[in-house]
């Protein structure tokens, strides 16, 4: 999850593990339950509330937006709408921390999506449709924003298997050019930013 300015305030991201499910956790709104840990259904920023004793509910609520348009050098949140041999087309729907009310068009060229070996980069084993990536701001074009994740830092964050009919569970990185579903143990390439695999809210198992 990503922290706004204000260091109370958490965002997450849709299919985002929160915390896991204690005796006095109970889910909220804009979350559901998998194999013992709480999920963000929706992107918005993590609420949790003490309506009782030894009670806790975490919900997921979306924040007031603003106009906040993408600028060079820029990380953004971006969800992977097609993919090509020469590039990937995404919806850009978070710039630094702040959610949009609308989506920008993104562009991640096969050049920009690593660093080192470009000409060895295969988009279709770096990307999906659906996924969830953190992109840098390049360039701004005439209708679209030019992105890319060369960084180690930047790839893709979330992501789901291919034959994910029967269940919606995020996969796990296992490296940072693979991720693995946890149920089904299939695993699929994936260009993999390197962040935290999972996501704690320390206010939940400290009180």
């Amino acid at each position: 999850m990503s922290t706004e300015r204000d260091e109370d305030t958490i965002v997450c991201l849709p299919g985002e593990r929160l915390c896991r499910i204690e005796d006095n956790v109970v889910l909220g709104i804009g979350t559901y339950e998998q194999n013992g840990y709480i999920y963000a259904s929706k992107s918005g920023v993590v609420n949790i509330e003490e309506p009782g004793e030894n009670c806790q509910v975490v919900s997921v609520h979306k924040p007031g937006f603003h106009l906040t348009i993408p600028a060079t050098g820029d990380v953004v949140t971006a969800r992977v709408l097609v993919t090509t041999p020469k590039f990937a087309k995404c919806a850009i729907f978070c710039v630094r921390n702040v959610l949009l009310e609308s989506s920008y068009r993104g562009l991640l060229r096969k050049e920009d999506v690593r660093e080192t070996e470009k000409d060895r980069v295969d988009i279709y084993k770096s990307f999906k449709p659906g996924d969830v990536i953190l992109a840098r701001v390049i360039n701004q074009m005439e209708q679209s924003f030019l992105l890319t994740t060369a960084e180690t830092e930047l790839g893709v964050v979330v992501a789901y298997a291919s034959d994910a009919r029967k269940t919606r569970v995020p996969m796990v990185p296992v490296g940072w050019s693979e991720m693995q579903c946890p149920l089904t143990t299939i695993k699929e390439p994936r260009k993999v930013a390197k962040v935290l695999p999972e996501s704690t809210i320390n206010t939940i198992n400290a009180q």
